[in-house]
This record gives structure tokens, C-alpha cells and sequence, in this order.
């Protein structure tokens, strides 16, 4: 089962972009992940946090050895 949070999101207006932290939780292990989406200050939120889980998500599918492991 997994499971996403994200957390602490900021917008970064020198790149035009919200930048976050998201949690996945895989079974016992917690992965955290560096995320940004570009787009304007006024953007919808559903939409912001769709792309941000999208893409935490395919950056959690690659090899284990690049995870980092929360404890």
C-alpha cells in the first residue's frame, strides 16, 4: 500500500514555481521527495498538488538506491 503527504509547500517566484516536500509511504518505509512545479502564484490548488503527487510518484519508481529513507 502506498500512501502520499505532501508537505510544507512554498512559491518560489525567482523560478516561477511551487517547490514542496512529499512523503510516500511504502509498507514501513517512508520516502521523502524534493518536488517544483512551474506555473503562476494564482494556480488552482487541485491542480498543484495533482502535479505534485504525479510527479513524487515517478520519481519514487526509480532504482532503491537513490531513495531516501526516513526512520
Amino acid at each position: 500500500m502506498m500512501s502520499v503527504e505532501i508537505k510544507d509547500i512554498w512559491y518560489n517566484p525567482a523560478n516561477s514555481a511551487f517547490e514542496g516536500r512529499i512523503d510516500i509511504q511504502r509498507g514501513d518505509q517512508s520516502f521523502r521527495y524534493p518536488c517544483a512545479v512551474e506555473g503562476p502564484i494564482d494556480m488552482p490548488h487541485a491542480e498543484l498538488r495533482r502535479q505534485m503527487e504525479s510527479q513524487a510518484k515517478r520519481m519514487s519508481d526509480t532504482p532503491p538506491s537513490v531513495f531516501s529513507y526516513l526512520q
